[in-house]
């Protein structure tokens, strides 16, 4: 998956601005079929940042239970949780190009209708299109651990970005997040145990075992082929 970064939602007034993008661009090639996905699929699934606040009641034509999937990757998963829960609303961003194609040539090929796509900065999609109090989970798979000390301040998971969230989920909405990289996972369950309004769902205060909702990818089967382990947390909005 494209690996989100830090993007800072709230900085104390008297430090300059800095804005760092939720995610890393990557350079890719297109292959056909992700060539047809953004050219057939984008008009019919592509949303835009610069539409603002959205219906998605109007925008997929349903009410339903929805999740936001930050940094999609590939679209291997999105796409499979999403045939597997057609009564659910996925909503999807990732900035990678053939990530995207792939994704919504998929939706093509599987003629699925419960997905739409943003190819964007998430956190930017997170506060300017989702209405507060309006999903059901939000979906944080593999980001960039930033496993250097100096560029710590780049991961996605700090109290600012656990504070946006929360403010996006129902009561009883849940942060999904899963990590190959342990020392990031430490940091993410030391940041979501001191943000406030939330739970662990996780039975010893640590990590859930993977959730059965949790397609295993090609990169988790690479990474336990090499003795990586992979760690999921849960936390559920309570206030």
């Amino acid at each position: 998956m494209t690996e989100p970064s830090e993007s800072p939602i709230a900085l104390e007034a008297e430090r300059p601005m800095r804005t760092i993008k939720s995610f890393v661009m990557r350079a890719g090639r297109m292959t056909e079929g992700q060539q047809r996905g953004l050219e057939q699929g984008l008009p019919k699934f592509g949303l835009e940042l610069g539409d603002g606040l959205r219906d998605f009641d109007e925008v997929f034509g349903r009410r339903a239970p929805r999740t936001f999937e930050i940094g999609f990757g590939m679209g291997h998963s999105t796409l499979e949780m999403a045939a597997a829960a057609p009564e659910q609303d996925f909503i999807g961003v990732e900035v990678h190009r053939p990530g995207v194609g792939a994704l919504l040539n998929g939706l093509l090929t599987q003629r699925m209708d419960n997905v739409r796509v943003y190819s964007c900065d998430a956190l930017e999609v997170l506060r300017q299109c989702v209405a507060d109090a309006s999903l059901e989970r939000v979906l944080l798979f593999f980001p960039d651990p930033w496993h250097k000390a100096r560029h710590h301040k780049r991961r996605i998971v700090q109290p600012a970005f656990a504070e946006l969230v929360r403010s996006k989920l129902k009561l009883g909405g849940v942060l999904h997040m899963a990590t190959d990289w342990q020392p990031y996972a430490e940091h993410m369950l030391e940041v979501m145990n001191a943000a406030p309004g939330y739970r662990n769902q996780a039975a010893d205060g640590q990590y859930v075992p993977r959730p059965q909702e949790r397609p295993v990818t090609k990169f988790e089967r690479r990474g336990e082929r090499l003795g990586h382990g992979v760690w999921d947390l849960k936390f559920e909005r309570i206030d």
